[in-house]
């Protein structure tokens, strides 16, 4: 069974998105042992500030032989088979997990952009960063249903 650790920042204040969320983490179970790590949101006046506290305890999570997908608008978009086939072909050839990351709602930093293997967009478009977390584990569910011939994917 593969294993994906999803790092993200801050938690999940609305009821509906964790209701999701969970519903989501239930379908991936059978397919893949998912890690979702949630790590404290930093809450001062200055962006740069946030980025650089958020970036240490994103950072102390990651191990030196992961391999890091970081979710920025400015990666490259796929689309759900070219997901499934990146996971897939990963795997097939990599015993390293992987290892997302979403962050908040100020992106991420330069440090933790620079320890990434992978840069992942979802659109050009900006959307909230625990509405993020939702869809992306949606993908991911939906990623693994292609992986696995399971009907889902349309």
């Amino acid at each position: 069974m593969i294993d994906i650790n999803l790092i993200v920042v801050g938690k999940i204040k609305e009821k509906y998105l964790q209701d999701g969320i969970d519903e989501y983490l239930k379908r991936i179970k059978p397919f893949c042992n998912l890690k979702l790590i949630e790590v404290k949101e930093s809450n001062f006046f200055e962006t740069d500030k946030n980025l650089s506290s958020e970036a240490s305890l994103i950072l102390n999570y990651i191990k030196k032989d992961d391999y890091v997908v970081t979710l920025e608008i400015e990666g490259k978009m796929l689309t759900s088979v070219e997901l499934a086939q990146k996971i897939e072909s990963h795997y097939s050839y990599s015993p390293k997990t992987l290892t997302f990351i979403i962050g908040s709602s100020d992106g991420l930093s330069d440090e933790v952009k620079k320890r990434s293997d992978y840069k992942l967009s979802f659109s050009k478009m900006t959307f909230p960063h625990q509405l993020m977390r939702m869809i992306f584990l949606e993908q991911i569910y939906r990623a693994l249903t292609i992986i696995n011939n399971r009907k889902y994917h349309k």
